[in-house]
């Protein structure tokens, strides 16, 4: 019964983002418009002129780019429970994450913008079906790895993850079929909690499973170890999709399809705390489809331009393909102008698809080169691919000072599934970082920097390192790249 309503209502939904895409600049005029005037006469809106906002080109003009750091003070007062802050009202919940530079950030869910995290993710689920015309893995068991649901009810508007938070408004359709149990996400300890969903999920017939690469990749490991088959596809037969998010799938793909023992499907979705942003529309084209319907208006600024003093700020109507833009949101939740970190590359212009090229914040540049995560990604994909090597996780930091009177160099901090061909591996890693990335290449064929290096990290090394971070698990992420030696200072303790 539901693998054949699932059909019906993927092809409703289908036309209804049709519908939507067939006009998105009039989709996003209407959004704005209404975003301005639904904040007016909140404590931002007044002192940002939202009544005289008539046009993108005023909103521009009244309402700066900011990031958390700007918008905090107005956060903390909505999170203390005072009303008309960043919008109407007071919010449903505060999402909790875990910020780089800024610590714990809180960051807003309202009556408004929470419908559009529940539609995206069934909406992204069902345009596969569609697509695929695969509708049997409804009636099977889905598993979502997440954030512990419960809540801190303390504070004046209750508090928690974002994945946490979401679980709680799962379709009562969804709910039989879905694990782990409630008991078991309330589980903050992540080693601890894997262990558990391996125990309740081992003997079921998994047909989805959804969470971010690294920590789906440890589930598969774990259950692997603790039955006596050799791959995902003898445990569970019937799972056919994998849904996946928070980081790019390709370094981990070699991996993965070990573990599984076969070729599945997957789609990427582009949750955030911020909003749902995108999902894989169309599970056989490149990029995710951005939701210009949700609840959200975009801009974009160059990345290349964007530590200019007042870089050009340009919408949706302006953007062209191959270009890192910096991602800012003007949101139902009440963020204004919000720069939320991540560059994203426009795959496709009709519709509207984009593909997350890396964080602003987060890129390699201690001699200039600027090299950026969507290179790292791509060099080690194609190392991996050319010497058949399995990777775990990678990290990347420049060694400005070496010893014995050596050139510079970047230092790869990377944990091996199998072992490399190692000289193969390193050629084809710098050679693809050369052809990638040509201010690089400039300074290893000028003899600024010697050829990179590698430090191998002894199995399960990264994971180590995250724990002893506190930051195991859950929707925690591993920055690949970095400008100074904190991180690479720590991994160098873990190296084989």
């Amino acid at each position: 019964m539901k693998s054949f309503f699932s059909k019906v209502l993927a092809r409703y939904v289908v036309y209804k983002t049709e519908k939507w895409t067939s006009d998105p600049l009039k989709t996003q005029s209407k959004i704005l418009k209404s975003l301005v005037k639904k904040a007016e006469n909140t404590d931002f809106g007044k002192k940002h002129h939202f009544n005289k906002i008539q046009s993108y080109e005023d909103f521009k003009k009244y309402v700066p780019i900011s990031d958390y750091e700007g918008l905090k003070e107005y956060l903390l007062k909505a999170k203390d429970g005072e009303k008309d802050i960043l919008w109407p009202g007071l919010p449903l919940y505060m999402s909790k994450t875990s910020g780089t530079t800024s610590g714990a950030k809180y960051i807003p869910l309202t009556k408004e913008s929470l419908p559009y995290h529940i539609q995206a993710a069934r909406n992204a689920i069902l345009h596969y079906i569609y697509h695929s015309k695969n509708s049997a893995f409804v009636d099977g068991k889905m598993i979502f790895l997440q954030g512990s649901p419960e809540l801190d009810k303390n504070a004046k508007v209750p508090v928690g993850r974002l994945s946490g938070i979401v679980a709680h408004y799962v379709p009562n359709y969804l709910q039989s079929n879905r694990l782990p149990t409630f008991e078991t996400n309330c589980i903050e300890d992540w080693e601890k909690k894997v262990d558990a969903i391996v125990e309740e999920t081992k003997k079921e017939k998994m047909t989805l499973i959804s969470g971010i690469p690294p920590w789906v990749q440890m589930y598969f490991e774990r259950l692997i170890e603790k039955s006596d088959k050799n791959a995902i596809k003898d445990i569970f037969p019937g799972f056919s999709l994998f849904i996946y998010g928070g980081v790019n799938y390709e370094p981990y793909k070699q991996s993965m399809k070990s573990l599984i023992g076969k070729e599945i499907d997957s789609i990427e979705l582009y949750p955030a705390s911020e909003g749902f942003i995108a999902y894989q529309d169309n599970y056989k084209e490149k990029g995710m489809l951005l939701l210009l319907n949700s609840g959200i208006y975009y801009e974009f600024v160059e990345a290349s331009k964007f530590f200019e003093k007042n870089p050009p700020r340009i919408n949706i109507s302006e953007v062209k393909l191959d270009v890192n833009y910096v991602l800012i949101l003007s949101t139902n939740a009440g963020l204004w102008g919000y720069n939320i970190g991540d560059t994203v590359k426009f795959v496709s212009l009709n519709p509207y698809r984009i593909i997350v090229s890396g964080r602003i914040k987060h890129f390699t540049s201690a001699f200039g080169e600027h090299v950026i995560a969507e290179e790292v990604e791509a060099a080690i994909s194609h190392a991996s691919k050319i010497t058949k090597t399995e990777v775990v996780e990678f990290h990347l930091a420049p060694q400005v000072s070496p010893k014995n009177n050596e050139l510079p160099y970047h230092e790869w901090f990377i944990e091996f599934k199998t072992p490399p061909l190692e000289q193969k591996f390193k050629e084809e890693l710098e050679k693809k970082m050369n052809d990638l990335n040509p201010y690089y290449k400039d300074l290893i064929y000028g003899k600024i920097l010697q050829p990179l290096k590698i430090t191998a990290i002894k199995s399960g090394g990264f994971n180590a390192y995250m724990k002893s971070q506190g930051k195991l698990g859950g929707q925690n992420k591993l920055p690949r790249l970095a400008n100074d030696r904190k991180i690479a200072d720590q991994l160098s303790l873990l190296s084989i």
